[in-house]
């Protein structure tokens, strides 16, 4: 799953989480359960403008207790970490958003290929076997020199074999002479996908072993 993917999975669930508390402050504070009739949930407490969200004796109970402040700061702690984690995360990037191409006899020119394109192209080069269900491509950093990693689906009774060979004699073979480059390795993760009368003869056999 790419990071852009993480990030937007994780904004919108805190965006959901935030928009149905403040909603439910927003009727409360309204006072829009007397006027329209509504119930709010059992569980909480902020039901009328001049109902507070924790009464002064929850507050007292909670806070003479031993495991509050534990709690708390063990729960702010966690949510600090998790927080620099994501922000380094964010800072450490690990694929390329351009990739430099040599121009030589042309100097002081400098031509600069977006990744993504070569991506996209690099996947629908690998997509024409009839027997890839789907391909995707991404080009990340390495020592020296840029590096591919692939992730491609065969339908059932796909060749591996046979993908590999036009991988390495097509697309990559295509990107390394356009892009002028000495080399562009390539990390290749290939599934088959199983058919579905093997899968189900698969649980047969599961179930004798049981």
């Amino acid at each position: 799953m790419r990071r852009t993917v993480v990030n937007r999975v994780l904004l919108g669930l805190v965006g959901a989480v935030l928009l149905g508390v403040g909603v439910l402050v927003l009727a409360g504070g309204l006072d829009l359960y007397r006027r329209l009739g509504v119930h709010p949930p059992g569980w909480w407490p902020l039901t009328s403008p001049d109902q507070p969200v924790l009464s002064a004796r929850s507050r007292r109970r909670w806070v003479e207790s031993s495991w509050w402040w534990p709690t708390v700061i063990g729960a702010l702690a966690v949510l600090v970490a998790g927080m620099a984690w994501w922000l380094v995360a964010q800072l450490r990037r690990t694929g390329l958003h351009r990739i430099d191409v040599p121009t030589p006899g042309a100097g002081g020119l400098r031509l600069k290929v977006s990744a993504r394109a070569l991506e996209e192209a690099l996947e629908h080069g690998t997509a024409v076997l009839p027997e890839v269900e789907r391909a995707g491509v991404r080009l990340v950093r390495a020592p020296g020199h840029p590096r591919l990693r692939g992730a491609v689906r065969l339908t059932p009774g796909g060749d591996p074999v046979g993908l590999v060979e036009h991988f390495e004699d097509g697309p990559r073979v295509d990107a390394v002479r356009s892009l002028g480059l000495a080399e562009l390795p390539a990390d290749l993760r290939i599934r088959v996908r199983e058919a579905p009368a093997e899968r189900r003869r698969g649980r047969r056999r599961h179930r004798q072993l049981e």
